[in-house]
């Protein structure tokens, strides 16, 4: 390479820039290696360790070989690492001994002294052996002579310093092995020397980064240095860690510029606060911009040079790393900065200027970036480019409207000046763009030429960045660009072009709830309306700006006055109207029905009162406000009775209405809350934490599309119903804030009533509700006259008069005078005739209108109710009392009429359940006027005692018990108790032993009445009884009549008792009482009382020469386990049917516990055999052993016979095995025929001595 006279460093000014290797010595040696040598270095890649921890890379080393001067070794101060040699290599092809000494020997003494006078330790001496000249000759000593001679004088211990390469021009395996070997040590020495030199230049760089805040510092000196190290970087082809350094360098510059606007300067910024003179953009298409990297080094750039000349190099290494795409977003970020950076450092800026420079810059990037990608690359990746497409559209309009380029007059001579001084700051044209016909430099050129240009230019520009925003889905931005682009036709008198564009861009602030720019764009999209002639339109507009709290008063007053100028005029078509939509005029704030449940009959008046809250800023004369009413027939007539629309309809009768709080339908506050919740992510195996965040679940509520319809300005299509069913209130002043309006209508038919719209008319216009919601309803009954009878009380009480509730809903039907109720007398019930009787009318509303008196006529089948004269749609209401027979019922059952009912005290278990009272129903038919068809009620009384007897045994002697109970909620006084015999028994006597006249029995408490049964001949069979009590309420007072006795029919058979069954225990002999776990006697006594009766002529019944016996069979239980049975405990005798015959029977028991314990049961059935002939074959006692007896008695008269139960199961298991067999059968004897006399009664038995744990037994 030839230099030029004047030795300028041009390894600066290029991109091919490789380390300097220095070679001396033999230069034609160097010469006929160096191909080979420049053509094998870089084909082996090599990996790079450098320090600090970063990570290692593999690089492909190059050279630049220079032959060795002194004037290339760096002196002291010298930081220029470009033109620094890294390696210094000596080549020699020395054989010869003697030529060594005479001549190499020296020259490589002087090539080291000047090594080491520039401290430069990085060398390599090469030896190269020739074969050829080996041959030639014969004298030379060994090649391993010179090289060895080399390395003792002067590589001492650094031999390896000394390589050998053998033939280096032949093609043989010897001479490869020798160049990978020279090849791998040349590589290794360049890797060492760009370490340690790269090392000891970033310390140094840290060093003066650190007296950044020295006096003196100066950024363009330290920008140089760091400079240095990125083109070595870049001269590595490590264009990553290159452009970290041009990173490092803008965010250090950029701090300094925010530190400086918060009032912390820096002296060597006042370098870069110097005017702007020339704005001619980026360069990008040079690698270096050696003018303003001049500029930077002699510390005269401004802030727009540094900015230019630094992103220029950022997007060079950007495009090196084919990131293009980076490069448009970094220019983005960087054109905006600039502009922040002027401001805060206040450096002074011609007006336009900036935009100059930010229109070039835009259009060089973009023009940079086509240039290195395809279009197909281009297309995919708008959404990086369109930014400065918009930015750029910005700019040139900026440009327009300052140079005058958009006013309806064309540019003045001011606007010429200006715009003469804007080219002058752009210069000459670059020479590497002359020849580009659409360079950013002719563009701006021509679009400030003249209005044509600049429209052409600028409209090009709008539509394509409307045309890119549109196409990656980046609709809102499209709409903005559009709203600017509709102000430009506003400004160039085309109103029709910019409409479309100002409905996109209200659009998008609508949809995102931006009021100042709604407000502002509305004001824009009235003007346009109004000179296109878009009267609807215009209006609309009008009211929603005259309601705009954003606008002064009196920007609202003028389009309300609008509004007010357009209603005055005289309209070209009478009876059209301009419908406009009602919430910019008014809004409905709440309603009011009187009456308040909305409910009227036909005929009647119903008011609804409405407040209405109005938007405009000056009174509003309104000639009509209509409310549309939807009719509806209901086809469910229950519902509209007065019944159920006054328990269904709000009490109150006031609806609110929901408040709209801003002019736009969708805004940021209507979006719901952000629901954030923190996620972790663990790994299957071992459960550790990977990753973790934040998710938002409910993202489809806050980013989902807004209805598009919901949003135009354009009327939205709001119809005006017309229809029979109107409320009207005319000539009405809306002032501003709320207003109360009433409507007053007469219902007329019956139905549902739905208010649908709300109408406010000014003129031809009418401001329209569409829809009133919530829903809105008042209802129209007609009703039929009803009659409904109801008890006061929960449950009407049979025997005592009881208060019942007549309720008459007239209806429609008006009551006149001598109209009645005829109600039909029932037997079993009568109707009381009180002195006064009282009725009390309501309105339908249940206000109270009047009282009135009833008169009741009784007869012996009809009551007549003469009713007071009442108009249509009243209610009348009046108690009467009626009386029920108190009357028990007849017994239900057969075991009643038995009358073997257990004692009062055995029926503990029955006690515990509860009873309900008997009920009986009494159906009245009344006749009422308004209809030929009778009505037919059934009123429920209930028996308020539930009567039970028993009969109950001392001896011989019998009594007869009957409990009373008051299942009621009243306390009854019961006198007069009275029990007589109905049957035919003129010997028996009832005998009362109750001392009391009176008794009082309160509710859910029982009182019991007993009678002793006496008879001088023998007793009946049976018996039949009526009890009979007189009753009243004990809370009144004494009634006016006198009320019929309770009454309670029985009967009562085989009462007479037959049998007396004594059971004694006697301790063993020789003993005073008994002790646990020692035999004792049970000693039982069953004797017969009587003589044969007819009750006695049974199955049973056994007739022999002398006398009748029958066969009974006795149980010994014991329920308690107290005793413990040995031997058998029950079993079958023959008993003679005579006065005092006794059977005694003897067993052993066993006491299980100390204490008084009373005696185990001695229960006794009757022995009947099986009807069969050959049954008396059979002996009884059998059948007692093998448990087969067929038990016929009743278990609810007999509840403690369980052990016989149990025998009786036992059988039904084993009857598989006795069948065909003949089986006895045991019948129970009826309670009053068997008299156990020790019942109750108790023996001593104490513990036995060697117990060492005592249990003892309390009953």
């Amino acid at each position: 390479m030839d230099a030029p006279e004047e030795p300028l460093p041009p390894v600066i000014y290029t991109m091919e820039n490789k380390p300097i290797v220095t070679c001396a010595g033999d230069q034609n040696l160097f010469t006929s290696v160096y191909p080979t040598l420049s053509q094998q270095l870089p084909r082996e890649p090599m990996e790079w360790r450098r320090s600090y921890g970063r990570a290692p890379k593999m690089i492909h080393l190059e050279s630049n070989f220079v032959q060795f001067k002194e004037e290339l070794l760096p002196k002291e101060g010298n930081k220029a690492l470009l033109t620094f040699p890294f390696l210094h290599i000596y080549w020699t092809e020395c054989c010869d001994t003697e030529v060594y000494k005479a001549t190499v020997k020296d020259d490589l003494t002087k090539w080291q002294n000047v090594l080491k006078a520039h401290s430069s330790v990085d060398w390599l001496i090469v030896v190269v052996e020739n074969d050829a000249k080996k041959k030639n000759k014969t004298n030379i000593l060994p090649r391993t002579s010179i090289v060895d001679k080399i390395r003792n004088d002067f590589c001492n211990k650094q031999s390896d310093r000394c390589v050998v390469l053998s033939d280096p021009l032949k093609d043989s395996s010897r001479t490869q092995e020798s160049w990978n070997a020279f090849l791998t040590k040349l590589r290794t020495l360049l890797l060492m020397s760009f370490t340690k030199n790269l090392g000891k230049f970033e310390d140094d760089m840290r060093t003066l980064r650190e007296k950044r805040t020295e006096p003196g510092w100066s950024f363009c000196e330290y920008f140089m240095v760091q400079e240095e190290l990125a083109f070595v970087f870049e001269m590595l082809q490590q264009f990553e860690d290159a452009l970290v350094q041009y990173d490092e360098l803008d965010a250090l510059f950029s701090q300094y510029v925010v530190n400086f606007g918060a009032g912390d300067g820096a002296n060597w910024l006042t370098f870069f606060c110097q005017p702007v003179k020339s704005w001619n953009g980026l360069i990008l298409r040079k690698p270096i911009d050696m003018e303003k990297r001049e500029l930077i080094q002699r510390q005269e750039a401004t802030l727009l040079d540094l900015r230019s000349y630094l992103f220029s190099r950022q997007c060079t290494l950007l495009l090196f790393l084919q990131r293009p795409w980076e490069v448009a977003q970094r220019a983005l970020e960087l054109l905006h900065n600039c502009v922040q950076e002027l401001k805060l450092l206040e450096v002074s800026v011609p007006p336009g200027a900036l935009d100059c420079w930010v229109f070039l810059s835009c259009l060089e990037v973009l023009q940079r970036i086509e240039g290195c990608c395809d279009r197909a690359q281009l297309d995919s990746n708008i959404a990086h480019t369109v930014g400065l497409w918009s930015y750029a559209t910005e700019k040139l309009k900026s440009l327009g409207y300052l140079c005058g380029l958009v006013s309806e007059k064309g540019p003045d001579s001011e606007d010429l000046n200006r715009t003469v001084d804007l080219l002058a700051g752009l210069g000459a044209e670059r020479p590497e763009t002359a020849n580009t016909a659409q360079s950013p430099y002719k563009k701006l050129k021509e679009a400030l030429s003249s209005v044509e240009a600049f429209e052409k230019h600028y409209l090009e520009l709008s539509h394509a960045t409307i045309e890119m925003y549109t196409s990656i889905g980046r609709i809102r931005s499209a709409k903005f660009v559009g709203k600017d682009l509709a102000e430009f036709y506003m400004r160039k008198k085309s109103p029709q072009k910019a409409e479309i564009y100002l409905q996109g861009a209200l659009k998008n602030y609508l949809s995102e709830g931006w009021a100042l720019p709604i407000t502002h764009t509305r004001k824009q999209l009235a003007e346009c309306q109004k000179h296109l002639g878009q009267i609807e339109n215009y209006l609309q507009t009008s009211s929603l700006l005259a309601s705009d709290c954003h606008l002064t008063e009196e920007e609202r007053k003028y389009f309300c006055q609008e509004i007010l100028t357009f209603a005055s005029q005289p309209s070209d078509s009478p009876g059209h109207k301009i419908v406009l939509p009602m919430h910019s005029f008014a809004q409905l704030r709440d309603l009011h029905f009187d009456p308040s449940n909305a409910v009227v009959h036909v005929g009647g008046t119903l008011s609804v009162e409405i407040t209405v809250c109005s938007q405009m800023p000056v009174p509003v004369p309104v000639e009509q406000i209509a409310v549309n009413v939807h009719f509806n027939i209901e086809k469910n007539s229950y519902r509209k009775t007065a019944e159920w629309l006054t328990k269904h309809k709000t009490s109150n009768g006031i609806i609110n209405f929901p408040t709209e709080t801003s002019s736009f339908p969708a805004s940021q506050n209507s979006l719901p809350a952000l629901e954030l919740y923190e996620m972790f992510e663990r790994s299957p195996s071992d459960n550790s934490l990977n990753t973790t965040g934040i998710i938002c679940r409910n993202v489809h509520m806050l980013l989902r599309r807004q209805e598009s319809s919901s949003s135009l300005e354009t009327p939205s299509g709001v119809a005006l119903e017309e229809g029979a069913h109107m409320l009207r209130c005319s000539n009405v002043t809306l002032e501003p804030g709320p207003n109360k309006i009433t409507f007053r209508t007469q219902a007329r038919e019956p139905g549902t009533y739905t208010l649908r719209q709300l109408c406010a008319s000014v003129g031809p216009v009418c401001f329209v509700l569409p829809h009133i919601y919530p829903v809105v309803q008042y209802d129209v009954y007609s009703q039929e006259p009803q009659l409904h009878v109801e008890p006061l009380a929960d449950s009407l009480l049979a025997g005592i008069p009881q208060k019942v509730k007549f309720t008459v809903t007239t209806g429609h039907y008006t009551i006149k005078n001598g109209d009645s109720l005829q109600l039909s007398n029932a037997e079993a019930m009568l109707i009381l005739c009180q002195a006064e009787n009282r009725a009390v009318i309501y309105s339908n509303t249940r206000e109270q209108s009047s009282n009135a008196s009833l008169r009741i006529q009784s007869s012996d089948k009809v009551t007549s109710i003469s009713l007071p004269v009442v108009p249509a749609y009243h209610m009348i209401e009046f108690e009467l009392e009626v009386l029920s027979s108190p009357s028990a019922p007849a017994p239900r059952g057969e075991s009643d009429l038995l009358g073997t009912l257990e004692p009062h005290w055995k029926h503990k278990d029955k006690q515990k359940t509860g009873h309900c009272m008997v009920t009986t129903d009494h159906k009245v038919s009344i006749d009422c006027p308004w209809s030929i068809y009778s009505t037919v009620i059934a009123l429920t009384f209930s028996v308020p005692f539930r009567t039970t007897h028993s009969l109950l045994s001392s001896g011989t002697r019998k009594y007869v018990q009957v409990c009373v109970q008051n299942l009621s909620e009243l306390d009854f006084q019961l006198s007069d108790s009275n029990l007589v015999d109905t049957g035919d028994g003129p010997d028996l006597q009832l005998v009362p032993l109750n001392t009391q006249s009176q008794q009082r029995i309160y509710s859910k408490q029982s009182v019991f009445f007993v009678w002793e049964l006496k008879w001088t001949q023998e007793p009946p069979p049976s018996l039949h009884c009526q009890f009979s009590v007189g009753f009243s309420p004990a809370s009144e007072e004494r009634l006016s009549i006198s009320l019929k006795p309770y009454t309670y029919e029985f009967r009562v058979e085989n009462f007479f008792t037959l049998y007396n069954v004594k059971a004694e225990i006697l301790p063993p002999p020789g003993t005073e009482y008994c002790r646990t776990g020692s035999l004792c006697s049970l000693e039982v006594s069953i004797t017969r009382l009587s003589d044969l009766l007819e009750v006695d002529k049974d199955d049973a019944l056994t007739e022999s020469e002398d006398y009748f016996s029958t066969k009974l069979m006795y149980e010994v239980v014991d329920n308690s386990s107290n005793w413990a049975v040995c031997g058998k405990s029950c079993g079958v005798i023959s008993m003679p049917v005579a006065a005092q015959a006794t059977h005694r029977v003897h067993m052993d028991v066993m006491p299980l516990f100390a204490g008084r314990l009373p005696l185990p049961d001695v229960r006794l059935l009757k022995y009947l055999p099986h009807r069969s002939a050959h049954s008396s074959q059979l002996d009884a006692d059998s059948w007692i052993e093998n448990d087969s007896l067929s038990v016929d008695r009743h278990g609810d008269d007999q509840p403690d016979s369980s052990s016989v139960k149990s025998r009786g199961s036992a059988h039904s298991a084993s009857s598989g095995e006795h069948k065909g067999l003949p089986m006895p059968r045991l019948q129970a004897l009826p309670a009053g025929q068997v008299f156990n006399s020790s019942s109750g009664m108790q023996v001593l038995v104490i513990p036995s001595q060697d117990d060492h744990v005592l249990e003892v037994s309390v009953t």
